[in-house]
């Protein structure tokens, strides 16, 4: 096999989800395990589960490709008990792989973040402020590994998975080019059943809330979900910085639930996120050994709002201190090697069921179906940053025509970046710092 490193740059592939790190880069090491992440713990995304269904021998193909690169003993598929037809699909293609196997995991929120991915499956513990390679694991996604077994026949990444629920007529999940226009998506959902909505780019717990027009699908977009502008959970999520601040202040009992919770102090980190909150309060922390650094180790998987019986919000305050003290360049001084998780974690995990009927998902938590569908849009917008790093140099000027596969941005030679390229077969319309425009 030629030298998988190099066929995983030149695809381009990057995560398929979260901030998009250059795969090449990731395996381009030596590991223990290769995890894969297929918890798809967000609740009303589809696609991983779907894609561990329908697409199991790519992806295991593709892991077992990773294995083999980062001489890895053991290759684990982390995905819920509840995925019961991908589990079959997998366990019936898993007597040709020996160096793989599953691991059956709760249906609990947040089973997709790493570190707890991580202990799942190996038992080990992450350290503060660290990454999985450092206890000898690489995480990566589903689709990720699908479209590292295509680059083996030499494939760039052109097109992206994405679910698009909430408040559409037929939720959906399907393959597109990337650069499709998000309204584009939405009318193949049957249109949007409110006329005033706002759409959140991937799950309800840690995505962002957008305006539909002007967005469109890059490679790390996992879902969209369509809700009404005055739904409960769109109101908390564009909530300012200063009225949060102000309902800490006012509000907040310090009744350490939002810690009891927290995965990262589950997992024995020292992240306090309720003695944070008494910054608002107090303007101290109320303990001698607690610091404001801790909130560096703050995931901001959003769950202690769930849990906060006055509906406050210290992921948010979280991520506000952690901007600051790195405009101060404080550094973050948690490092510590944690030996053991807390007593209690087995039994604090957050039901999603029960998640999402605290978020007022209850009527839109159904089927999201994988279908395939002819893309008829005209316009595609394609984006230089769609991974975590450097931009790359753009290679086509207005006038250029192009197919599928040829390279628009072409990877910085130093530093982290990633190969992006032509989703569709047109010409070069738009050509700007930002993103490139392909008239099909």
């Amino acid at each position: 096999m030629e030298n998988l490193v190099k066929l995983i740059g030149d695809a381009g592939i990057v995560g398929a989800g979260g901030a998009g790190f250059p795969s090449h880069v990731k395996f381009n090491a030596q590991a223990e395990y290769v995890l894969v992440n297929g918890a798809e713990c967000e609740p009303l995304l589809r696609v991983d589960q779907q894609l561990m269904r329908d697409y199991g021998k790519e992806m295991l193909d593709g892991l077992d490709a990773c294995v083999t690169s980062v001489g890895a003993k053991e290759g684990i598929v982390g995905l819920k008990g509840k995925y019961k037809e991908a589990i079959g699909v997998l366990k019936d293609l898993l007597i040709h792989y020996p160096k793989l196997r599953l691991h059956e995991l709760d249906n609990v929120y947040p089973a997709g973040d790493e570190q707890h991915l991580v202990y799942e499956l190996t038992g080990r513990i992450v350290p503060e402020g660290g990454i999985p390679l450092t206890v000898g694991t690489i995480v990566t996604n589903v689709e990720t590994l699908i479209n590292v077994q295509r680059s083996l026949s030499g494939k760039a990444v052109t097109s992206k998975f994405v679910t698009i629920a909430g408040a559409v007529k037929r939720p959906l999940t399907v393959e597109v080019p990337i650069g499709t226009p998000l309204t584009w998506l939405i009318d193949q959902a049957g249109g949007p059943l409110v006329a005033d909505y706002k759409v959140i780019d991937g799950g309800p717990m840690m995505g962002k809330v957008i305006e539909a027009e002007g967005t469109y699908v890059k490679k790390t977009s996992k879902g969209y979900i369509v809700l009404p502008s005055d739904h409960p959970h769109i109101q908390s999520k564009v909530k300012s910085l200063q009225q949060i601040i102000k309902e800490a202040k006012t509000s907040c009992c310090h009744c350490d639930l939002c810690t009891d919770i927290c995965p990262r102090y589950l997992l024995g980190h020292n992240i306090h996120p309720s003695k944070l909150m008494r910054i608002a309060s107090y303007q101290t922390l109320g303990d001698k050994n607690a610091h404001l650094d801790e909130a560096y180790l703050c995931c901001e998987c959003g769950l202690c709002e769930q849990v906060c019986i006055m509906n406050l919000q210290p992921w948010k305050l979280n991520s506000y201190l952690k901007q600051e003290l790195g405009k101060q360049k404080v550094p973050n001084r948690n490092k510590r090697q944690v030996e053991n998780v807390n007593l209690f974690r087995e039994y604090r995990g957050f039901p999603v069921s029960k998640l999402i009927a605290r978020l007022n998902l209850s009527i839109y938590d159904v089927a999201a179906p994988l279908v395939k569908i002819e893309p008829t849009g005209d316009i595609y917008r394609i984006y230089g940053r769609q991974h975590i790093g450097q931009v790359g140099c753009c290679m086509v000027d207005v006038g250029d025509n192009v197919t599928v596969g040829d390279i628009i941005f072409l990877a910085a030679e130093n530093g982290l970046s990633a190969n992006v390229h032509a989703s569709v077969t047109g010409k070069i319309i738009t050509v700007n710092e930002v993103y490139v425009e392909i008239k099909k």
